[in-house]
């Protein structure tokens, strides 16, 4: 939960509303239910003093021997009343005095509820005799206000159970005292059924309209970042749409801008490399010519040498620039098969290729250049690590093609010097053994055109060369069961019985080989 909370603005968008949804609808009803508390009480309040002059009055106005009766007509289940001969004592006596007097059972009560078996409570939900005799205890008996009580007999008021019950006495004409005790019925809680409804239902639209405006939000940003992703694998795309809130459409406007300057900058660098390189042509042919004319053979074999080695960097260069002019499209492809054909077009060659089988995966490439890139470091790793072990690991974060071999491997501060255009670490010239020092070049371009990268660590027995794909460009993984592992001996007996796997694609032609 907390990851998609982390990763998903929808869902912050959403909880963020519905968290101050919440907190104001708190704050409103705790600020309202507090004043109608207050409004309750003051009601409550002023029918007790009512109440209680409308009882003085009929009890000086009826014979002693109704008083009585005339009390219990007068009581309900959250008021009770009660004559005493003398003055009531402390409060916290006479508190618990009303406590018990409340307690008492109506004598013309009717419970319906045994009757008709309804759930509602026979009893009043009377206050806790050892809570009120902790509440309150610092108030003792109060003169009532003038506005309240403006009959001339005498009179004092208490509260009980913090301010929900009230108390009066009232010294009659005959000497006696009137006990009054109400206590105040509970208003429910803020939280009922019906709040709970109206915050819910309010929850509910916003959370609606949240979805509404956050898909507006998110949907453009992860175009967007699909977008980059596949631009960084060097995919053409067509402009993303400029639609949205203006802040939304700004950035689809700056990223179409950037993208159509980043491809202008390629072209133009592959132009002027494709440009130098036919240019350089017209001088090594003068240069071809004249060597014609030199005497000494010695001389004219060694100048003839240079000069072919500067012909096959110039084809090769030119070679490179015509491969990245060339637009190929991204496709899916079964990376495993893409990399199985290359192994067993190495094992027909008769070299000591090995290729270990793994999951399949269907990845977004341009198999071409992808495979011209694995080619080249699997003919490097039997050239000079004498051979090459293939296989395809999953890691989180990306796919590994792995090019293992047995050689001395590279030193640590030639890693990164490899990939520099007609950089060899074959000490000779000759192009038979050591190649013209483009290969690694190019392969590093291709795969980080991928969004990918190259790098060599050592192996167990000698040196591993991966290249690094990331795996947004992978579509589905399919896990499988059997492996096979193919050494140079049985790709031999396979070819002559001439079985191939039937998910395999077509070999690469001998163009695209690795120059």
């Amino acid at each position: 939960m907390i990851k998609i909370w982390k990763r998903s603005l929808a869902t912050q968008f959403i909880g963020f509303t519905l968290a101050a949804l919440i907190i104001s609808q708190a704050l409103a009803f705790l600020i309202s239910w507090d004043e109608r508390t207050v409004a309750l009480r003051a009601a409550a309040k002023s029918e007790f003093f009512s109440r209680g002059a409308s009882i003085t009055r009929l009890l000086e106005s009826v014979p002693p021997q109704l008083q009585e009766q005339v009390l219990h007509a007068s009581e309900t289940n959250y008021s009770k009343f009660w004559l005493t001969d003398r003055e009531p004592e402390t409060a916290s006596v006479w508190r618990l005095q009303a406590v018990e007097q409340l307690s008492r059972q109506l004598e013309n009560f009717v419970d319906l509820s045994q009757k008709f078996s309804w759930a509602t409570p026979s009893k009043p939900q009377l206050p806790n005799p050892n809570e009120v005799a902790r509440e309150n205890t610092d108030e003792e008996w109060a003169r009532p206000l003038p506005i309240l009580w403006d009959l001339p007999q005498p009179a004092k008021f208490l509260y009980f159970d913090r301010r929900r019950g009230f108390g009066l006495a009232v010294r009659l004409s005959d000497g006696r005292w009137l006990n009054f005790a109400l206590y105040q019925e509970n208003t429910g809680r803020w939280w009922n059924s019906k709040s709970l409804t109206s915050v819910g239902l309010t929850a509910l639209i916003l959370a609606l309209i949240g979805i509404f405006i956050a898909s507006r939000i998110s949907r453009p940003l992860r175009n967007l970042a699909r977008s980059a992703e596949a631009l960084g694998r060097g995919e053409n795309l067509p402009p993303i749409p400029e639609e949205g809130p203006e802040e939304i459409r700004r950035t689809a406007e700056a990223f179409n801008k950037m993208q159509s300057r980043l491809h202008r900058f390629v072209e133009d660098r592959t132009k002027m490399l494709a440009a130098i390189g036919h240019d350089l042509r017209t001088p090594l042919t003068s240069l071809r010519l004249r060597t014609e004319f030199v005497t000494d053979n010695e001389t004219q074999r060694k100048m003839l040498s240079t000069i072919d080695e500067l012909q096959a960097m110039t084809e090769a260069a030119i070679s490179f620039a015509r491969g990245e002019s060339t637009a190929e499209e991204t496709r899916a492809m079964q990376l495993e098969a893409l990399i199985g054909s290359i192994c067993d077009d190495q094992a027909d060659l008769g070299h000591p290729v090995t290729y270990v089988e793994g999951e399949k995966t269907t990845y977004r490439c341009r198999p071409d250049g992808l495979r011209r890139a694995v080619r080249n470091l699997v003919e490097n790793a039997v050239r000079y690590g004498g051979e090459a072990k293939v296989f395809i690991r999953h890691t989180a974060a990306t796919i590994d093609i792995v090019v293992e071999d047995r050689g001395p491997g590279i030193p640590e501060a030639m890693k990164e010097k490899v990939f520099a255009p007609f950089f060899r670490l074959e000490a000779s010239r000759n192009r038979d053994t050591g190649g013209i020092g483009l290969g690694l070049s190019i392969a590093r371009a291709v795969v980080r055109q991928h969004g990918g990268d190259i790098f060599f660590v050592p192996g167990e027995i000698g040196m591993q060369a991966i290249i690094s794909l990331p795996r947004e460009g992978e579509v589905s993984p399919v896990p499988i069961r059997k492996t096979r592992d193919w050494t140079f001996k049985r790709a031999l007996h396979v070819v002559s019985q001439d079985v191939r796997s039937s998910d395999r694609i077509a070999p690469p032609s001998p163009r695209s080989r690795s120059l």
